[in-house]
């Protein structure tokens, strides 16, 4: 029998070990820049604060709610994956065929406004935040919601909520330091670094909504549409 301290632990390794590659922060870094390129340091930061925040409460939401909501609006996995893939690939493509360099007309603040606008979309969702991750967080939910201790289940839930926690800590401080990290690699380095991304966010893409797509494809097959929690152990 394991042990409630181990299973504590679990939770915790859990929810930010399986989250980390997909929410891929490090991955994102350059991409987080090259979008916040017109604004300035200050607002930047604002940015990365709000980016791990929203972050945070979009996982914790697909994690707790997540299956539920799907049920009542009747969507299934699959199809986030492919509508979510579709939009993964989309800004990747845009990043891919960007200009090297800012836009003249914009101006070098982009206001407080602008920051609340683009901190939800598109720096969280999808860029931080994808279908990948939010399909990882409805699998656990699920995964955790089935205990029969309420005590054990509070404990669990408190150990998967700091797992969020340290993981949207990890994308504040990784977004946060992008700026220093671009001025070691230079203007050369960080168009390099973003162009490789974005071309590996649009094979991402495609490939979640292949995923997605197959599913879909499948069920069609077998005459009936894939259950939303098992299907969601599909989503890695």
């Amino acid at each position: 029998m394991i042990s409630p301290e181990r299973d504590i632990a679990g939770a915790f390794l859990l929810v930010y070990a399986g989250l980390f590659p997909l929410v891929n922060p490090l991955g994102a870094a350059p991409m987080f820049l090259s979008l916040t390129r017109d604004a300035a340091g200050d607002d930047r930061n604002k940015l990365a604060l709000s980016v791990a925040i929203n972050s945070f409460l979009l996982l914790l939401g697909a994690m707790l709610f997540g299956s539920y909501i799907l049920q009542f609006f009747g969507v299934t996995i699959p199809a986030v994956r492919v509508a979510g893939g579709a939009l993964v690939a989309f800004m990747g493509w845009n990043l891919l065929n960007g200009a090297d360099r800012p836009n003249a007309e914009s101006s070098p603040d982009i206001g407080s406004s602008r920051v609340a606008h683009d901190a939800f979309y598109p720096l969280t969702l999808p860029l931080t935040v994808g279908p990948g991750s939010i399909s990882v967080a409805l699998t656990i939910g699920a995964h955790h919601a089935n205990r029969a201790d309420t005590e054990q289940f509070v404990l669990v839930l408190c150990s998967a909520l700091l797992g969020l926690l340290a993981l949207a800590f990890t994308v504040y401080l990784t977004y946060r330091f992008a700026s220093p990290l671009a001025r070691c690699l230079g203007s050369a380095g960080v168009n390099v670094m973003v162009r490789l991304s974005a071309f590996i966010l649009v094979c991402i893409g495609v490939q979640i909504a292949w995923g997605g797509l197959s599913e879909l494809i499948g069920s069609l097959h077998e005459g009936s549409l894939p259950d939303l929690q098992g299907t969601a152990l599909l989503a890695l």
